[in-house]
């Protein structure tokens, strides 16, 4: 993984003709590109406070993509491996808890999934794909209806693929 990863910023910064900027829809279509070969990918959005802001994923065979961009220890990319019998339990563990069965949407905008909202806090966007089914699920976090099983699964994906190593938290 780390070897891809020098290869990738190599290739970025190789010589050659300048290349516009992508627009956000390239990048979501780059980012969406990139997550079909991961098993497990959190992001974790700003609020308006100190919230940490970064992605972390999986693939199945456990190589783990760290992308911190704003209130974390370590912004920019990171690397590591855990072996891939703990992400074959986590998937299962996410299955078992019914993460399939959750609603996709828990935003303001959804108000039969949301309930009371409470403005100015973060999201999780978190994206599974176990035994040929991918469930994508975005979170506000001030969405009062959200099922507490969510946010126990959200927070069991980053202690299980360690990001508090790179976030300090």
């Amino acid at each position: 993984m780390r070897t891809a990863l020098i290869g990738l910023l190599a290739a970025l910064t190789a010589c050659g003709a300048p290349r516009r900027a992508a627009t956000p829809s390239e990048e979501r279509a780059s980012q969406a590109e990139a997550a079909v070969n991961q098993a497990i990918t959190l992001e974790r959005t700003p609020c308006f406070g100190g919230c940490p802001v970064y992605t972390i994923a999986v693939s199945p065979s456990g190589e783990v993509a760290y992308q911190g961009r704003a209130n974390v220890r370590r912004v920019g990319t990171a690397a590591a491996r855990i072996p891939k019998e703990r992400v074959d339990a986590l998937l299962s563990e996410l299955d078992r808890a019914g993460f399939f069965s959750f609603a996709s949407q828990y935003v303001q905008a959804e108000p039969a999934t949301c309930g009371r909202y409470a403005t100015d806090s973060p999201s999780a966007i978190t994206t599974v794909t176990h035994r040929g089914r991918t469930k994508t699920i975005t979170h506000d976090y001030g969405c009062g209806s959200a099922p507490g099983a969510l946010v126990v699964l959200e927070r069991r994906i980053d202690e299980v693929l360690g990001s508090a190593q790179w976030t300090g938290r």
